[in-house]
């Protein structure tokens, strides 16, 4: 354990290679006329859902270079899924892998970065858009076992 004060990497090598799974859900809020361009695919820079989806996955195995702490992952598996409502697009994303540690990180970056994603594609449209809740759905692996997460407090 690190003096008051000091940082320090969590030391993960007796821990046992399990498989590690995390869901994440980010939220972009926006106009419902916006949402009705990202369905018709009519952006100026095209297909929102699909580079949202690609800097996703890209930021997810990437979790290490942008957070001091985070473990360096082979990641055995990542997806992300869109859900369009009236005014907003749900993300959900989904991580995979046979580690010594979680992937939550890694589940929570890549919807938070598809939500960055999807904010460039729309900002030419107005800036009357909201990132967020994002949060963590779920976990399993590892000693601690299978947790949901729950919202337990008003977002």
């Amino acid at each position: 354990m690190p003096d008051a004060g000091q940082i320090a990497q969590v030391d993960i090598a007796d821990k046992n290679i399990t498989l590690r799974r995390a869901k994440a859900f980010a939220q972009v809020k926006t106009k419902p006329q916006v949402i009705r361009l990202i369905r018709r695919n009519r952006l100026i820079k095209g297909n929102a859902l699909t580079a949202a989806k690609i800097a996703g996955i890209m930021a997810a195995k990437r979790v290490d270079a942008l957070i001091p702490l985070c473990h360096s992952l082979n990641l055995d598996w990542i997806d992300l899924s869109f859900n369009l409502k009236k005014d907003r697009i749900e993300i959900i994303s989904e991580v995979k892998t046979k580690q010594a540690t979680g992937v939550e990180m890694e589940a929570l970056t890549a919807v938070t970065v598809a939500g960055l994603t999807i904010y460039d594609m729309i900002k030419s449209l107005g800036h009357d858009i909201v990132i967020g809740p994002i949060y963590l759905m779920e976990k399993s692996g590892g000693a601690s076992g299978h947790h949901r997460f729950y919202r337990s407090f008003k977002l």
